[in-house]
């Protein structure tokens, strides 16, 4: 049996990065935003494959790699998807019940206005994957999941706005871009140049959320009913 070391110091000392590095991956992190402003202005074709790449780059689960993206270069399949947006856009205003008003004032997209448009999806015949699925096979959305949040930090670092747009009938879509029958796609992402990213997440600054704090997130040991209302 291999008897193995484990000397902290050493460890932090070799493997983490430069502290200038901390802080430009804390950074991107805590500047990343939602965008839905684009200046239409043209995505750099190298910058758009760097961020593809850092999506590619994801954790899967079992490597099973669930990530498939759709470039749209066609304007009327973008036209499509826009008004395929708006209609999902108009049904959720109506189930918002009294908040609809409020609701149709939010840009909740910018599919026309951005440089570059992708659909995210999940591939067919993802149920050949059992590592790490047998019970949990909504691993594959958590795999993507992890490739979107990559792209959406690349882009950040690259100076580059990207949006998460999630107001669509799965099937319309599928349709659409003749997608398999099993597949499914999970986000329209808009990206492209910004005259400016947002200093706040834009639903807070419109008022229609409040971020909650950490320590109604966190638990310890096991789960506290109640706590993620407190205040304390």
């Amino acid at each position: 049996m291999i008897k193995t070391v484990w000397n902290k110091k050493l460890m932090n000392e070799s493997y983490s990065f430069t502290e200038a590095e901390k802080r430009a991956v804390y950074k991107a992190i805590a500047q990343r935003r939602d965008m839905r402003h684009f200046n239409g202005r043209a995505l750099d074709a190298a910058i758009l494959q760097r961020i593809l790449s850092a999506a590619h780059r994801a954790p899967s689960v079992g490597l099973m790699q669930p990530w498939r993206f759709i470039r749209i270069t066609d304007y009327d399949i973008r036209r499509d998807l826009y008004a395929i947006v708006e209609k999902e856009r108009g049904l959720t205003a109506e189930a918002l019940g009294e908040q609809k008003a409020a609701f149709l004032k939010l840009k909740v997209e910018g599919v026309m206005q951005c440089s570059e448009l992708l659909v995210a999806a999940l591939p067919d015949k993802r149920d050949q994957h059992i590592f790490g699925r047998r019970t949990m096979p909504e691993m594959d959305l958590a795999s993507l999941s992890c490739a979107i949040q990559n792209m959406w930090l690349a882009a950040r670092v690259e100076g580059v706005g990207m949006g998460w747009v999630s107001l669509f009938d799965p099937e319309d879509i599928k349709v659409l871009l003749r997608m398999p029958k099993h597949s499914h796609p999970v986000a329209i992402l808009c990206i492209g140049p910004v005259d400016a990213f947002y200093e706040k997440p834009m639903l807070v600054s419109e008022g229609w959320a409040q971020e909650k704090p950490l320590a109604q997130m966190l638990f310890e040991n096991k789960w506290v009913y109640g706590h993620e209302s407190s205040d304390k």
